[in-house]
């Protein structure tokens, strides 16, 4: 009976801080991108990019394994660097977007692997194709944002993905399946 008091009053005196529930950051649109790169026929590696898109992450500072990330953005909102390669990236041979087809990522668990990494495994829809995927996730940083004057966070993850696990392997093996994809974001404590 003791021990079930003591241990009653010792919650009871732990830190509210401990038992907080994880925070909801909107991502920042204005710095939050992702890189993708494959090589082309062993000639160059050739890079695209996806910015501007939105999301949230519930961020769970105390705890990151209690985290969880949603993104999404269209696939339309590919930069090539050349109009006739993403004209032919949304043609049938590849992903036949229209305006409202969408790239999606839920996270299903957070592995904690280090004082700020972390393996997110999560589901990727990509081509009407839903694959599970690890993000390796490193936080670069969480503290207030020193213009905006509120709780900032930042984040880095690296990814390989088949593009013929997603229906998009015109070319290969020539060029490459292997699609190497870098993330940077960042993210604001929402109001």
């Amino acid at each position: 009976m003791k021990k079930s008091v003591a241990f009653a009053l010792a919650l009871m005196a732990a830190p509210v801080a401990a038992f907080a529930a994880p925070e909801k950051y909107e991502l920042d649109s204005s710095h939050s991108q992702i890189l993708f790169e494959y090589n082309h026929l062993g000639f160059s590696t050739t890079y695209g990019m996806f910015s501007g898109f939105g999301g949230e992450i519930m961020f769970d500072q105390e705890d990151p394994a209690n985290s969880s990330v949603n993104v999404s953005f269209p696939v339309r909102s590919m930069l090539t660097g050349w109009e006739e390669r993403f004209q032919h990236f949304m043609a049938d041979d590849f992903f036949g977007a229209d305006e409202d087809e969408m790239v999606t990522f839920t996270s299903k668990s957070i592995e904690v692997t280090g004082n700020n990494t972390a393996l997110i495994t999560g589901d990727l829809t990509l081509n009407d194709v839903t694959k599970e995927v690890v993000l390796d996730a490193t936080l670069t940083q969480a503290m207030d944002h020193p213009m905006a004057n509120k709780p900032w966070a930042g984040f880095t993850a690296t990814t390989t993905l088949l593009r013929t696990d997603y229906n998009l392997g015109m070319f290969a093996p020539y060029v490459g399946d292997e699609v190497k994809v870098n993330i940077s974001i960042e993210a604001m404590k929402a109001e």
